[in-house]
């Protein structure tokens, strides 16, 4: 089967987690540890920022329950700072800060290192750019209509890291049950059209 045709194209987490999506550099790396006798030497892999785009100074931490999840039967130990910290790139004497580490053999997790860095930078993205328009529209209310925007499989994600950075609702359903809330919003532009004017639909 021509894996273009597959429905829909998107990874399922049983992928995910045997390292499908993970870069081929980090496969060879461990079939090089195997080969040389090195896949048992533990190391702390720790996960941090160079920088935070639009030069501000920090940013929003979320991501990290999927990351346990990918994690959950890896014989590795994972600390974290808390879903939703804000963390800094680096402290006052500018070393990196980590907001993340991973301990054990890194033959039995290196396969794991892109899929770990994606669900943490993405999620982490849209947290970080949502508390930043929280603080800029202060006490009003912020709803995250992005499901739009974004590939409708990672939506409830996205929603769930808006909500953390700040906003008071979202828009879609899956991502509304998974922050327990009832969805926001008010209507398309498609049902006024359809009405011919806005206060029929309105009405």
């Amino acid at each position: 089967m021509n894996t273009r045709e597959r429905r829909p194209l998107i990874a399922g987490f049983d992928e995910i987690k045997t390292g499908k999506t993970t870069d081929i550099y980090f496969v060879r790396t461990k079939q090089v540890l195997k080969a040389k006798g090195l896949d048992k030497i533990r190391v702390v892999a720790e996960t941090t920022t160079g920088a935070i785009p639009g030069g501000y100074p920090w940013g929003v931490l979320c991501g990290v329950n999927d990351v346990a999840r990918l994690f959950e039967d890896t014989p590795v130990d994972v600390y974290s700072m808390p879903e939703g910290s804000v963390f800094f790139p680096s402290d006052i004497h500018g070393v990196r800060e980590p907001v993340l580490y991973v301990e054990g053999a890194y033959a039995d997790f290196c396969e794991l290192e892109t899929p770990m860095l994606g669900l943490i930078c993405q999620s982490s993205g849209v947290a970080t750019r949502a508390a930043r328009v929280r603080l800029a529209a202060g006490e009003k209310t912020l709803i995250a209509f992005g499901a739009r925007r974004m590939h409708p499989a990672i939506s409830p994600t996205l929603d769930l890291a808006a909500y953390i950075g700040g906003m008071d609702g979202v828009s879609s359903l899956l991502g509304a049950e998974v922050i327990g809330q009832k969805p926001s919003g008010t209507m398309p532009h498609s049902l006024i059209i359809v009405f011919g004017d806005q206060l029929s639909a309105w009405k």
